[in-house]
């Protein structure tokens, strides 16, 4: 169990476990574990590698690639350093790749082989940054391996303020350009010292534990799951990307105990033809989150996997999650509690406000949720006016999610208040249609947008991908939705695509949806 009178920083981390579990695994990356001795050596020599290149507290540190071990290694050197890492979604476009490090101001940058390609478009980006190479190497570019090892394994002696960033996520940018989140080692540490102070099964970590990390380290789900991991003790396996036959070989062979995905994620690995044949009982528990989850899908999950289910709501801005549904509120006969977000972790406030006001509202009425806690970040980099636009003088956070508060303190969100539909002066959530279209047999995904309607302002409208096999059954479908929501929400229209254009992280982008039909319009409501 982690000592946190001896951890402040996230650098403190690598450190206390290599001072009492030297030997033992902490990375498992494609058959190469690294001990902790093994990952302590590792990460002072990145300090002080980073230290003789003339980085300095502060500086931006960015990481464009896939995970690895050598990913985690850098990330806790740059926390030694006290500089500030800046990983990338390896699935962005080179345009907003560009953007972010242009903006981040990257003194250093470290590109991951699967990334090569863009290598001239990310360096015209970071003119003046140190480039270097992850893995195999490039032909005139410095590998990250020489150069990490040709710096002293001596332990770095720089002074790190637990107050100040370590680590800078960009948002996907859905309402501009995105904006980088700074968090510190505070915001992280200190808030999982107020969840160690309150027993929660789901969240308690035993010796033998083997976690998982298949999101993208350019996500808070990501990379904040592996910091999670690491600071238990626990041995973490890393993947590059999320592949869900590879998931469950590794829940199979490297006998998985615990690991966090999308709800996306979630329902790829339940669609793989050996999902029913896999031996989960080392499985403990499955952590979700990041979007809304049909609850049909969700009880098929909790049939086929039969662990502890634990979602978790939260976002960038909060460090990741501040609400957690517990694994008690899930049933594979499906309840109501199901469809909730959860209740406040330890030491989060949660309250739900009239959007106009700002004021709280009563339990059932429908707000804006915000939170208050250690973990809000510190702030937006360089973006001091969008910083207290999104955390009053009295540190609430506005989310941006619409939801209600239950008399019994649980947190239900609607939908993104951006995404919220407003037909006939009703206001309709597209997630609450998703979810009651989404348990038809045919549908395999579904996203549901509003477009201009003479009539009613805004009709609903929905985009369906079918299940392989699947025959387009448009009338089933509403007549399917008919008996869960009312008549109102209906889509007045429905179309049957390939596919769901989807961001970095795996939501649906409806903006692209969106987009065609409001063009040439001053507003995005009508």
């Amino acid at each position: 169990m982690v000592d946190y009178d001896l951890v402040h920083t996230l650098g403190d981390i690598v450190r206390f476990h290599a001072s009492r579990r030297a030997q033992s695994v902490a990375l498992t990356f494609e058959g190469r574990d690294t001990t902790w001795a093994a990952l302590e050596s590792g990460t002072d020599r990145v300090a002080n590698a980073l230290h003789a290149a003339g980085c300095r507290p502060g500086d931006r540190v960015a990481f464009v690639g896939k995970g690895t071990d050598e990913f985690f290694e850098l990330f806790f050197g740059v926390a030694k350093s006290g500089a500030v890492m800046v990983p990338l979604q390896w699935r962005l476009a080179a345009a907003e790749m560009q953007q972010i490090l242009a903006d981040s101001q990257a003194a250093v940058l470290f590109v991951g082989s699967d990334q090569f390609e863009k290598l001239d478009l990310l360096r015209g980006a970071a003119p003046n940054a140190r480039v270097f190479a992850m893995e195999g190497g490039r032909e005139g570019l410095p590998r990250y391996a020489d150069w990490r090892d040709a710096a002293p394994a001596t332990p770095h002696t720089t002074t790190v303020d637990p107050a100040a960033p370590v680590l800078q996520l960009y948002t996907s940018g859905t309402t501009g350009l995105p904006k980088g989140v700074m968090l510190s080692h505070r915001n992280i540490l200190q808030f999982r010292r107020e969840e160690g102070r309150t027993p929660m099964g789901w969240n308690e970590w035993i010796e033998d534990d083997v976690n998982l990390v298949a999101m993208p380290v350019g996500h808070i789900g990501g990379v904040g799951w592996g910091i999670v991991s690491l600071l238990n003790g626990a041995r973490t396996v890393i993947h590059r990307e999320f592949i869900p036959a590879n998931v469950l070989e590794a829940i199979e062979r490297q006998r998985i105990s615990k690991l966090f995905v999308v709800p996306t994620a979630l329902q790829m690995l339940l669609m793989q033809p050996r999902v029913r044949q896999i031996d989960y009982s080392r499985l403990r528990h499955i952590l979700y989150g990041a979007s809304p989850i049909p609850l049909d899908l969700l009880r098929e999950a909790t049939q086929v996997f039969g662990c502890g289910f634990c979602q978790q709501y939260g976002m960038t801005e909060t460090s990741g999650t501040v609400v957690y549904l517990p694994p008690s509120d899930h049933s594979a006969a499906g309840t109501k509690r199901m469809r909730a977000a959860g209740i406040p972790m330890p030491g989060v406030e949660i309250r739900v406000v009239d959007a106009h006001s700002r004021r709280p509202v009563a339990p059932g009425e429908v707000g804006e949720v915000e939170t208050r806690s250690v973990a809000n970040m510190v702030g937006y980099w360089n973006r001091a006016e969008a910083t207290a636009e999104t955390v009053n003088t009295d540190g609430w956070l506005k989310t941006g999610d619409a939801g209600y508060l239950d008399e019994d303190g649980y947190l239900y969100i609607h939908d993104r208040f951006k995404d919220m539909i407003v037909s006939g002066a009703e206001n309709i959530y597209p997630a609450e249609v998703e979810n009651a279209m989404y348990g038809h047999p045919a549908v395999q995904e579904v996203a549901v947008i509003g477009v201009p309607d003479d009539k009613w302002g805004e009709a609903v409208k929905a985009f369906v991908v079918l299940k392989p096999g699947a025959t387009p059954d448009i009338e089933g479908i509403l007549a399917f939705a008919r008996d869960r929501i009312a008549a109102f929400k209906l889509p007045k229209s429905i179309d049957v695509v390939a596919v769901l254009p989807r961001g970095p992280s795996g939501k649906i982008l409806r903006r692209t949806l969106r987009d065609p039909f409001w063009a040439g319009r001053e507003r995005r409501v009508n």
